[in-house]
């Protein structure tokens, strides 16, 4: 049986054309900049005093990149189109893909960089991948092209009706390579049956949006897939380099653009944490609208809330497990026999790997008291063999009594002990598991 894929457009709507802002402060240096309440609310100059995502490539794979427009010219890399083999410019005034890009990497125009549209990772590289995963493969191809010219981190701010294992080895292969693959939930205010692939993916970190108030938008699509949000209301973003240089739209597709941005941040100040690491970051830094106070974390429609960039810079958070809230895709996941995301201990919310811990066996026993029983284990024996040595000595004399044993248990036998193993078992708790934040 074949399927058609579909393409599912998560950009929500736009509006296209300059834009003017009549309540523009007196003093602006450029309206379009002040119409991003994103950085505002981010306090992105505060950020950008303690990264900017300089030495970070995100791969941007869409409907193409203007690599000349003037708030993203000098950012852009050489890319290239799945769907053609030519160059990943846009063709037929798509605008999505430069959208965001924008979001994540545009640095502005003019004196100081102040006119048009800035990023919330002004120095990263984006790296367009031109394709809407309508082949059979679907985003494969472009997926392992990204990781093999090096981003580090993959936004994916589209989706498609059907699965594809080729699709779904190309996540396991970023997975393995440290590539963070984000990706939006959708913009139809449905449930899981709504939200398409690759989200419904393990391995991806999947974002849903938020107004500017924090509370969730309602077009967001949620489920369990949901781990993040991010604002997604009236962001205004780079559009082409014609006429109509900048856009406003909502949907989804700018939260994923703001995450894949927040952890080219993290990517630059923390080079040696994982993907999952630079996602437990966000998770561990997230917050929560006053309405939302108090619900059991992860939520389908907040997952574990907002993300607050500057608070993941600057917190003192613990690297917590490799794979952090991320699950191991299915064929990694088979090979370690554990996934990523094991069942939460229920305990004070806090995760196996952020305390140390002795190691246990699979009765709960601590080294020291195996130790311990090793030593009177010891002492036994020598009573005994000393006990054995007397007998022997007086069966040299006497000669044993008629049907009766010749000697101790051997190896396996009564007061043996099993070496300790030198890796024990995984128990609830321990790195791989992944409660909710504390007080959350």
């Amino acid at each position: 049986m074949s399927f058609t894929r579909t393409l599912r457009a998560v950009g929500g709507a736009v509006v296209a054309g300059a834009l003017l802002f009549g309540t523009a402060p007196v003093a602006s240096a450029d309206q379009i900049r002040d119409g991003q309440w994103v950085l505002g609310s981010f306090k992105a100059d505060e950020i950008w005093k303690v990264a900017t995502g300089k030495g970070v490539t995100v791969a941007v794979i869409d409907d193409g990149v203007q690599s000349q427009h003037p708030d993203l010219k000098g950012n852009v890399l050489p890319g290239k189109s799945f769907m053609d083999g030519g160059s990943a410019e846009p063709k037929g005034g798509d605008t999505h893909g430069t959208q965001m890009a924008s979001d994540i990497a545009a640095h502005g125009h003019g004196p100081g960089g102040e006119s048009g549209v800035k990023g919330l990772a002004p120095d990263a590289k984006i790296l367009p991948l031109r394709d809407r995963g309508l082949k059979a493969d679907g985003f494969a191809s472009s997926i392992r092209y990204a990781v093999d010219k090096g981003a580090s981190v993959i936004n994916i701010s589209q989706s498609t009706n059907v699965a594809s294992a080729e699709e779904e080895k190309a996540i396991a292969y970023a997975f393995k390579h440290n590539v963070l693959i984000v990706t939006a939930s959708g913009n139809n205010g449905q449930g899981p049956e709504d939200i398409g692939y690759p989200s419904k993916y393990s391995g991806v970190l999947t974002v849903g949006g938020v107004q500017n108030t924090g509370e969730i938008w309602s077009g967001s699509d949620y489920g369990p897939q949901v781990l993040l949000t991010a604002p997604a209301v009236d962001i205004v973003s780079a559009g082409d380099s014609g006429t109509s240089q900048y856009k406003k739209g909502t949907g989804t597709s700018d939260s994923a653009a703001y995450v894949s941005a927040a952890a080219a941040l993290l990517r630059e100040k923390f080079p040696d944490l994982t993907a999952g690491q630079i996602v437990n970051r966000l998770v561990k830094s997230a917050g929560l609208p006053p309405s939302a106070k108090g619900i059991s974390l992860p939520d389908t429609h907040y997952g574990y809330g907002y993300i607050q960039p500057l608070a993941a810079l600057t917190r003192d958070i613990p690297a917590g497990p490799k794979n952090g809230p991320l699950k191991m895709p299915q064929d990694q996941a088979s090979s370690a026999g554990t996934g990523g995301q094991a069942a939460s201990t229920g305990s004070s919310g806090s995760s196996g790997s952020d305390t140390a811990t002795q190691p246990v066996n699979k009765q709960g026993w601590s080294p020291l008291f195996i130790a311990m029983l090793v030593g009177a284990g010891v002492v036994v024996v020598v009573v005994i063999v000393v006990i054995v040595m007397l007998v022997r000595r007086k069966s040299r004399r006497n000669g044993p009594p008629p049907g009766s044993p010749g000697g101790f248990g051997g190896p396996g036998g009564p007061g043996g002990y099993a070496p300790y193993p030198q890796t024990p078992p995984q128990q609830p708790g321990a790195p791989g598991s992944y409660p909710p934040p504390p007080g959350r």
